[in-house]
């Protein structure tokens, strides 16, 4: 049987109000870049916003109706983004100091993290794995 290389993830690709809105404070809190940005599906667009390895791509669809809105109710939804950090006590100071609310503090192995809840109503989980 032959070996599989382990798959790494690329990129998430989440819908959202106001790409370039989301794409700044990205790049505030998380140190990130934007890797492109331009027109996408349906006359939308997005941003590629992440480090040079991974990233999210933010969509906003063009206009028309939006017939996947009811999905994220349904089985599949994508739940939280967890995002890796050296510093988890100053990632939770930049939270903070962008306005955003962090909850569910938990310390278990393999690692220390905090939720918060982002514009448009996507969550973030932010992880530190130091000792």
């Amino acid at each position: 049987m032959p070996k599989v290389t382990p798959a790494r993830i690329e990129h998430v690709n989440i819908t959202v109000s106001d790409p370039a809105a989301t794409a700044r404070v990205l790049q505030q809190l998380f140190g990130w870049t934007i890797r492109w940005q331009g027109p996408a599906k349906d006359q939308g667009y997005t941003i590629h916003v992440g480090s040079h390895d991974s990233y999210l791509a933010l969509y906003r669809p063009g206009p028309g109706p939006d017939g996947n809105a009811e999905r994220y109710t349904k089985r599949g939804a994508l739940n939280h983004i967890g995002l890796v950090v050296d510093d988890l006590d100053a990632a939770e100071t930049e939270v903070r100091a962008a306005g955003y609310t962090p909850h569910n503090h938990a310390d278990y192995e393999p690692g220390r993290r905090f939720y918060f809840d982002g514009d448009d109503g996507v969550e973030y989980e932010v992880v530190s794995y130091a000792a």
